[in-house]
């Protein structure tokens, strides 16, 4: 049986990964098998969330152990080098045959689309990166910069963040959760205000964004409410005024134009801002990121916040790590910066020895922030979280096990919290049907959710849903309407929809309104004022009472319940569980065995990717 034939009778092709390459063997029927085989591969490396295919691991790709007789990488390599499918660009920088479906470069088989959003993305970023900003000088800024970060002489990480804003086009600001991220946003921007009214200009024109609505909506409410603190501190008005009071979503920042996957603002179209700040860019896959650097203006400062320990996009991509790779960790500031941001920042010993020699890293700076937690001084997450991060699983289940962490509660081989806890659960399910306004019960569905690792079986989050609509039903609960929706049914879009401008992600409420007619509520750009639709009119959507921890990323919720398989899945990795902990803003409860959560701890959720030697290349 030939390889193609073996991957898809056992399962591991999807008809679609299949289907491409039937289509290139009615095309020219001498195509060899290997070349078959690793043009469907191709197509399920970016399913998975690769960019290509690695030909020296395709074992990895599959859900399961299979005794695939692999053809050699080298072997391979020279097939697929030899076939008319497959571009071999001599030079990186040079665009692909457009009539070759596939590329072959780096080690990686990639369909043709994606090396080419690896390339743009590539040199999209070195645009951003090296442009030069408008001059202005630093001294005068010296005051306010004091009043900002009064611990900036002591060689604070956000003082150094804000103070390379003013120098660089590309910054990146990484972090655990609560370490200040987006409120060093906020005092960046004031900055950066300020820069340019000293100048002589206008206040920069500047947006917030983020991957998901909620994640955009809770920078926006960390930048007001930073703004109002700066406002007691005696910050001047004027300054605080330029500071944008709402967020949107990429989606919605680009343009989305119905039916069509193109954005109305690109390189033609520019994005009308000088200041772009993005959060959550962990969440960002390749061409979503590729189309916003293609649409930051010449002469626009790109913000990158993000926790380079969460788990990667769900789409194709390992964007921020690996930019992140070529920015370095993030310790160092060039010689040149420091010489001239020394009226801000002084020269401590610390600052002084953080100095590198010019031409060393990618032009753009990162700042990795360490300090502080977002949770609540009741919530002591910090040494789990600082365990799950390293992998380290004896610690982690120590601290588990002894319940000296506040408000971390441990079930150690639960496997049906629906059972031993069900009506503590279900009392906050039904809460969101007795709401007094829907904005009220989006509001109330952030209080508390389940989070799985796994979307299928009985700790997946179709089974748990399917099991609280059930007892909600049994217990006097709401009938369900004919096409399957009820008065509050909590919903997540699983698609994006630009004539609705709903997104993958995107969370929503059902209730009856006072006509008795069942509408979807979801957030708008007004959080007090939700947008409403007709259940049956929605893009792809299912119940969210449970959620798998890729689509919680971006949000955060006052108690979580994170729920592992009973037995070990590959999807398991340390970034699952420190992305599923580190949701919970009050309390958090997780349920698994030892052996489980051991094979988690041991395992990262890499990417093949090509985007980091691209970066490298030129630096």
């Amino acid at each position: 049986m030939s390889l193609l034939d073996t991957l898809f009778r056992n399962g591991h092709l999807r008809t679609l990964d299949h289907a491409l390459a039937q289509s290139l063997r009615r095309l020219d029927a001498s195509t060899p098998d290997a070349m078959l085989a690793a043009a469907a591969l191709a197509s399920l490396a970016v399913a998975k969330g690769h960019a290509g295919l690695s030909l020296r691991e395709p074992q990895a790709l599959l859900d399961a152990e299979a005794p695939i007789d692999w053809p050699s990488a080298d072997a391979w390599c020279a097939c697929l080098a030899a076939s008319r499918w497959v571009a071999t660009p001599d030079d990186a920088d040079a665009a692909a045959d457009p009539h070759a479906p596939l590329v072959l470069e780096g080690g990686l088989l990639y369909l043709r689309r994606y090396r080419e959003y690896e390339r743009a993305l590539a040199w999209g970023l070195q645009r951003i990166a090296v442009q030069p900003v408008p001059e202005a000088g630093i001294e005068p800024l010296a005051p306010l910069f004091a009043t900002l970060f009064p611990q900036a002489m002591h060689d604070d990480r956000q003082a150094r963040a804000a103070a390379l804003a003013l120098r660089h086009a590309l910054l990146l600001v990484t972090g655990g959760p609560g370490t200040g991220k987006t409120t060093t946003t906020a005092r960046l921007l004031v900055l950066l205000v300020a820069q340019a009214l000293h100048a002589g200009h206008a206040p920069p024109r500047i947006a917030l964004a983020a991957p998901t609505g909620r994640a955009a909506e809770r920078m926006a409410e960390s930048v007001r409410h930073a703004g109002q603190a700066l406002a007691t501190d005696g910050i001047d008005a004027d300054l605080l005024a330029a500071l944008p009071a709402t967020g949107t979503t990429l989606h919605r920042l680009l343009g989305t134009i119905a039916d069509s996957p193109r954005f109305r603002h690109d390189r033609d179209n520019p994005l009308p801002y000088e200041v772009v700040v993005v959060d959550e860019a962990s969440m960002i896959d390749l061409p979503l990121m590729a189309k916003l650097v293609d649409a930051v203006a010449g002469g626009t400062r790109l913000v990158l916040l993000g926790d380079p320990d969460q788990l990667p996009s769900v789409e194709a991509g390992d964007v921020l790590a690996a930019i992140l790779g070529a920015a370095g960790e993030g310790d160092a500031i060039a010689h040149d910066d420091a010489d001239a941001l020394q009226p801000l920042l002084g020269d401590t010993g610390a600052l002084a020895q953080a100095r590198h020699d010019e031409g060393t890293r990618f032009p753009g700076v990162r700042v990795h922030l360490q300090r502080g937690w977002r949770q609540s001084e009741a919530l002591d997450l910090a040494p789990l979280a600082a365990a799950v991060r390293e992998g380290d699983a004896d610690a982690a289940l120590s601290q588990l096990r002894a319940g000296t962490l506040s408000n971390v509660h441990f079930h150690e081989d639960l496997i049906d919290p629906l059972d031993t806890h069900r009506e503590a659960l279900l009392a906050h399910f039904r809460a969101l049907g007795q709401a007094a306004t829907p904005a009220d019960a989006l509001a109330q569905s952030t209080r508390l959710r389940l989070l799985t690792a796994v979307r299928e079986g009985p700790q997946g989050a179709r089974t748990l849903n399917a099991r609280i609509e059930r007892l909600l039903a049994e217990s006097g609960g709401p009938v369900r309407a004919a096409q399957g929706h009820f008065h509050g049914q909590l919903l997540i879009v699983t698609e994006n929809s630009y004539r609705h401008r709903l997104f993958n992600g995107d969370i929503g409420v059902c209730l009856r309104d006072a006509a008795g007619t069942l509408v979807a509520w979801f957030p708008g750009e007004d959080p007090v004022n939700p947008r409403a639709f007709h259940p049956a009119a929605l893009p792809a959507h299912e119940s969210a009472f449970a959620m798998t921890v890729h689509k919680a990323q971006g949000s955060e919720f006052d108690t979580v319940w994170l729920l592992l398989p009973a037995r070990g899945n590959r999807v398991l990795s340390r970034e699952l569980v420190y992305t599923g902990i580190t949701r919970a803003r009050h309390a958090l409860h997780v349920a698994g065995s030892d052996a489980v959560i051991r094979e988690a701890l041991d395992r990262h959720a890499g990417r093949w990717s090509g985007l980091g030697w691209r970066l490298d290349r030129l630096q």
